[in-house]
């Protein structure tokens, strides 16, 4: 009989490594999959986000007439125009690049200029498009719509029509006493 019981062990154990093989398997196929679920909701989250402190951005403007130099400024600001100080959730660090008002100097160094935008650090090639961008850092969250290249696709087109601009292209007239 100790012979039976052993046996009956080794195909026991046999049996729950073959089982472990077949789950690694398939978490493996899965794996990918789960990652691409998973930058998608990254990215439908970095576009929630970077709205909701690019609309925040417009309403610091509209109260205090300047943008501010870091997002702790808008946070001061009552009543309240953000929820909350939100992180970049395409990145570990959680670390926005900031989209100034004015150009940086030489050195690249942004601190201290007004700020009117974020986008992601993230080099990744997105699932989602937004702004006709395939890249996640080319997404531009602004306060100012002059970064988001409305006049100069304005001034492309215009050149490429010698002047005219077709009739299905809207073009937004300047309103008089603004």
């Amino acid at each position: 009989m100790s012979f039976n019981r052993s046996s009956q062990r080794g195909f026991t154990m046999a049996l729950v490594l073959a089982l472990a093989v077949v789950m690694g398997l398939m978490l493996m196929k899965a794996g990918p999959a789960l990652g691409k679920e998973v930058q998608r909701e990254n990215e439908a989250e970095l576009i929630f986000r970077g709205e909701a402190i690019a609309s925040a951005l417009k309403l610091y403007f509209a109260k205090t007439h300047r943008y501010p130099k870091d997002l702790d400024e808008v946070m001061k600001l009552r009543p309240r125009v953000l929820r909350q100080k939100y992180t970049d959730p395409m990145t570990a660090s959680g670390d926005w690049e900031f989209l100034t008002q004015v150009q940086a100097g030489a050195s690249g160094n942004t601190e201290g200029l007004p700020i009117v935008g974020v986008r992601t650090r993230s080099p990744l090639n997105s699932i989602h498009i937004y702004q006709t961008k395939t890249q996640v850092h080319d997404w531009l969250f602004s306060a100012d719509q002059n970064l988001l290249n409305l006049n100069n696709n304005l001034n492309q087109i215009q050149g490429l029509t010698g002047g005219a601009i077709p009739a299905q292209i809207p073009v937004p007239t300047p309103t008089p006493g603004k």
